[in-house]
């Protein structure tokens, strides 16, 4: 999916909204569990009742990887389910060198079907720019992340740039790509950092977990991250996934993602009665 026909689905369907497909057995609600394959039906009925409240997708692959072949192609056929009217992101966090990371390009795009990658930018250019020459497909840099441990290194003062570390990968890293095929890590535990980011990648796409079960706050974030396309994917995992351990697992996993959509629906209209 490019740039335009994803601008065009947030404004058709006045959600930004990413759905994490973090799926795990043990998480599964326990009338799924005689199905042939659990996490593939689990992950169905998700898709089913999130598809008009969502513009994205975003298997975390470690949670197929970790079952193993039978992983691999719950993956396939969960995405293969999705179809093409959702970005589909593969949360892989790749990033080596260029020979090795073009053949995790080839899988993700070509074998897998998947619009956008996760890269980790650590191993430099060579490692990110193999999944930049791909048509219409995505990759998506981490620069400041959601997690505790972004304060370990993400966080460092450089003075030989004035910078952050952060704020170098976002600087350094737009010579690489275009805001057609490069996306950037943003994690809503940071609302304060997404003035500085649009001060440095203005027009990028921003893809920002943390909202739902840790605690981000979706108002604080559009308002310091909007772009006048939006420029936002705010992912949700969790707290769309579990919403409900029982039978009504899919009715309540509706439930939040509508939430969400509404707010986020508001904040498309501010956006547009300012532009």
């Amino acid at each position: 999916m490019n740039r335009a026909s994803l601008v065009s689905e947030i404004f058709r369907k006045k959600t930004f909204l990413c759905v994490g497909l973090d799926t795990e057995l043990a998480k599964i609600p326990p009338h799924l569990l005689d199905s042939e394959d659990p996490i593939l039906e689990f992950n169905r009925q998700i898709i089913d009742v999130t598809r008009d409240l969502c513009v994205a997708y975003k298997p975390n692959i470690a949670f197929y990887e970790a079952l193993g072949p039978k992983g691999w192609h719950t993956l396939a056929q969960t995405i293969e389910y999705i179809g093409n009217q959702h970005l589909i992101i593969a949360d892989a966090k790749r990033g080596d060198i260029g020979n090795t990371s073009r053949m995790y390009a080839e899988a993700f795009f070509n074998q897998l079907g998947c619009d956008a990658v996760t890269v980790a930018p650590y191993m430099g250019e060579d490692s990110v720019s193999p999944f930049l020459g791909f048509k219409d497909k995505w990759a998506i840099v981490l620069a400041l992340t959601s997690n505790q441990g972004s304060n370990d290194f993400q966080m460092d003062w450089l003075e030989a740039s004035n910078q952050s570390l952060w704020e170098k990968v976002l600087h350094h890293t737009q010579a690489w790509g275009t805001p057609e095929n490069l996306m950037f890590v943003i994690g809503a535990t940071h609302p304060e950092a997404f003035v500085r980011v649009r001060e440095i990648a203005p027009e990028h796409f921003l893809l920002v977990p943390g909202v739902g079960a840790q605690g981000g706050n979706l108002k604080a974030i559009c308002g310091f991250g909007m772009n006048r396309e939006c420029g936002l994917l705010i992912n949700a995992s969790r707290s769309i996934l579990y919403a409900s351990s029982g039978e009504d697992f899919a009715q309540k996993a509706s439930e939040e993602a509508k939430r969400l959509q509404q707010e986020m629906e508001m904040e498309l209209e501010t956006l547009k009665n300012e532009g």
